[in-house]
Formats: C-alpha cells, structure tokens, sequence
C-alpha cells in the first residue's frame, strides 16, 4: 500500500504512475521503509525480553471510569512510556520521510502533534463505556473528521498525515503474532475465499460499470472495483497506474472507500455478533469484505483473537493478488480498451514484481522468524512475552494510522466528486455484490458442513 493522495491533495488530472525499481527503493520508499521499521522494532524488543536487560514497552492506557479514577492514569510509569514510544516511532519515521526527501525539520512538529492527537484518541478511549462498546479506531477516526470538517487541517500538521507509512509499518510488526502453521493450516481456506471471490467481484464490477451504469470513465470503473474487491487505497494505486487513471479517479475511489470502511469497520463485527456466525466465519467474511488491511485488523479484533488472526489471513492472502491483478488490468487497458485510440503499451511480466505490496513480504518474514527461529529456541512463552510488547507499538502504529485518515476525509470535498452519484452506486453495488459472494464462499469452506475446519494455533 502506498501514500494515499488525499481529495485534498489531489487536485489536477496528472496520470496515476508507477516507476520502474530501483535498488535505491529498498531505503527510499515507505513500502520497503515499513518492512525496515517492522524489523527493528521486532528485533529491539526480542532482545529487551529475551535478554531481559531493558525495558522496551509501549504505552498502554489501562481502563478508567465506572469507579477507577481517571487520575490513576496519570503517573510517572506512563509517562516514561509515553516518552519511549514517542521517541522510538518519532524517531523510525522521521528517518523514513527523511530518506524519502521530506523535511525532517517539518516532519517532526507534524509527527509530535499527531502523536499528541494518538495520546488523547487511546485516553478517550479506554474510558470504561467507550471501551466496551467501540474500538479505539473509531474516535481515532472521529477525532481526524472532526478536525478535518471544522477547523481544517493545519499546514503544519499535514507532513505526518501519512497513513498507510503507519498502516504498513504495523501490519509488518504484527506479522511476528500469527504463526505460520496458521498460514498454512488456513491457506487453501483463504484461496478460495479471496482468490476466486476477488476476480469475480472485479468482473461483475466491470459490466455494471460499463453497461448498466454506462460510466465512460473506464479507468475509474476498474480503479474503483480493484479497490473494492481487494484491499482498497493500494489495489487502487495499483490498478490506477496500469489503467492510466488521472489522480481526481484515485482521489474519488479513495475516499468512498474510506468512507465504508469506517462503516463496516464498525457495524460488521456488531452484526456478525448478532447473527452468530462465530469468529472464524466472522472473521473470514471481514477478511474478504473490509477494504483497508488495518481495518480488518481492527474489525477482527472486535470479534476476538481467533477472529483477527483469520481476517489478517484472509486479507494478507487476498493482497497478494494486487500485483497480479495489476498486471491483468495492465494488459487489458493496453491490448483492448486503450488499443482503438492507439494509447497502448507493452507490460512485461516483471509488473507483478513492481506492483507487489512490499510490506506483506515484511508480514510473512516476520511470521516465519517467530515460527521458526525464536518459538523453537526460546519457546512458546518466549514468543508470547515478545507480542505483548510489540502489541502496544502495532496499536499505536494503527491510531496514527487512523487518525490520518480522519484528517484526510473531507465531506465537501468527497460530496464534489461523486458525478451525479454514479461512482457511489457503482462502489455501494459491488461492495453488496462482494458481501454475498464472500459469504457464500465462507459458508461453503468454514461452517463445518462440507469441510474439516482449519487447526488454528494459538
């Protein structure tokens, strides 16, 4: 997933693009960047535990309300987390920006009022009600839209409003909780789930589009059912380059897709509570269905631990189609639709390599090295002391994320784009479409009738 140009930000009729590699992408680029920050945090707070020798533990707000005062949250203890974690995510993506030729000088005031912006979002949301109910993603995101939708965001701010920089670097973290007998165990599930769901949904998307909507916008149209059927913002960044999309198509896709997301970040885990359907179907449904890779964490872990594991599975699996279905639009655009106006381009096969989301690499890494290196010299115990401390950095890494969101949607300007409603008939009609489809395909593979279910470890 790359940055989100924002509604925002992207104003002219500029090419979405896509460069070829180039070894210096491995340091410059917040896609390799992310793997690099994952990596370290990782490996620090191996040795912190394993050793024993410091403390590397993120801040957490314990809960208050309901008869624990909020005063207990104030003291030393915290504050020297709060400072450590500060410090520690300051100080990865300030050299990330860095590297990417941004102003540290200006990236840092950004970082640290986002960061302040992260403390009230976590407080909020350990209150005793708030927390039983809803997720602390949620007032990440209320917080961002209301600032975005009053006062506007701050010149100042805006250098740190990087959310899939944080999204990626979390996924990558949070890779080293989900074993990789899980991955395995729950492969061939997950194939079927997203990779015969995805391309049908982009298919059906595609004619409804075309035909029944009559959209001339071709680009928008596969933009739009990429970010839809797959992973949101970075299938949509993807798809967008290979189709030649202008900037306003992945500026409009992006914010519709944001929009949902925050819905059913919120409403499908309720419903799926409701309905019974338990954690590993629960899971799998928000896996094939939640278009932002950090939502589906969210979401998942709205359910429980079994029902985040499945939905990251799900998810993770289904990214990996995004360079593949890159390459398939690319190919399309240039051998059909961009063929009469004599536009075409040849594609080589080396796009799937350049359209791959680079963090997920980071995500399995991580996985193997907990499976494989540290569970069998250190033990089980040793791999679950190691995630409580990661943990707090995953989430702190996600309401970041969060909240850039939230600074990043503007209603106005989301309201502009629509087109005479078209695209959000186009995005509310496919997301149904792919809503029934993945379940059917959940219920045929995990309910337990037709199939063995998968051995999950905890």
């Amino acid at each position: 997933m790359s940055n989100k140009p924002t509604s925002a930000a992207v104003a002219s009729d500029e090419l979405v693009t896509t460069e070829k590699f180039k070894v210096s992408d491995l340091w410059k680029t917040d896609d390799w960047q992310a793997v690099w920050i994952g990596f370290i945090i990782i490996l620090v707070g191996a040795i912190a535990v394993l050793t024993s020798g410091f403390d590397f533990s993120a801040a957490n707000f314990s809960t208050w309300g309901h008869g624990a005062s909020v005063l207990t949250q104030l003291n030393s203890a915290l504050l020297i987390k709060l400072l450590r974690t500060f410090l520690v995510l300051g100080v990865l993506f300030t050299l990330g920006k860095a590297l990417q030729g941004s102003s540290a000088a200006r990236f840092i005031p950004a970082f640290a009022g986002l960061f302040a912006l992260a403390i009230l979002v976590r407080f909020i949301s350990a209150e005793y009600t708030f927390n039983r109910y809803l997720e602390w993603a949620f007032f990440a995101i209320a917080v961002g839209l209301l600032i975005s939708n009053t006062v506007g965001v701050p010149n100042w701010l805006r250098p740190a409003v990087q959310t899939e920089f944080y999204i990626k670097a979390g996924l990558v973290i949070m890779g080293f909780s989900v074993l990789f007998s899980n991955i395995i165990n729950f492969g061939l599930y997950g194939l079927g789930i997203a990779w015969v769901v995805t391309p049908i949904v982009i298919i059906f998307m595609w004619y409804f589009g075309t035909r029944v909507l009559k959209i001339d916008n071709k680009p928008l149209i596969i933009t739009m059912a990429t970010a839809t059927s797959v992973c949101g913002t970075s299938a949509a960044i993807a798809s967008g380059a290979a189709a030649k999309a202008k900037k306003t198509d992945l500026s409009l896709t992006v914010s519709i897709s944001i929009l949902f997301t925050v819905l059913m970040m919120v409403l499908e885990p309720i419903i799926i509570r409701a309905v019974g359907l338990g954690e590993v179907m629960g899971g799998a449904l928000i896996g094939g269905t939640v278009d932002s890779t950090g939502a589906v964490t969210v979401a998942g872990t709205a359910l429980g631990e079994t029902a985040q594991t499945v939905a990251v599975l799900v998810k993770s699996i289904q990214n990996i189609l995004i360079g593949f279905i890159a390459f398939a639009v690319a190919v399309f655009f240039t051998t059909r639709v961009e063929k009469a106006d004599g536009s075409g381009r040849k594609v080589g096969a080396s796009e799937i390599w350049y359209r791959l989301p680079k963090f997920i690499l980071g995500f399995f890494a991580a996985s193997l090295a907990a499976s494989f290196i540290v569970r069998p010299l250190a033990g089980g115990d040793a791999v679950s002391a190691i995630n409580k401390v990661l943990d707090q950095y995953k989430n702190w890494a996600f309401v970041l994320a969060f909240t850039s969101i939230g600074l990043d949607t503007n209603f106005r300007e989301i309201k502009e784009q629509l087109q005479g409603g078209k695209p959000l008939a186009l995005y509310v009609v496919g997301q149904l479409f792919n809503i029934v489809l993945t379940f059917l395909a959940v219920y045929l593979l995990l309910s337990g009738k037709f199939f063995p279910l998968p051995a999950l470890a905890a």
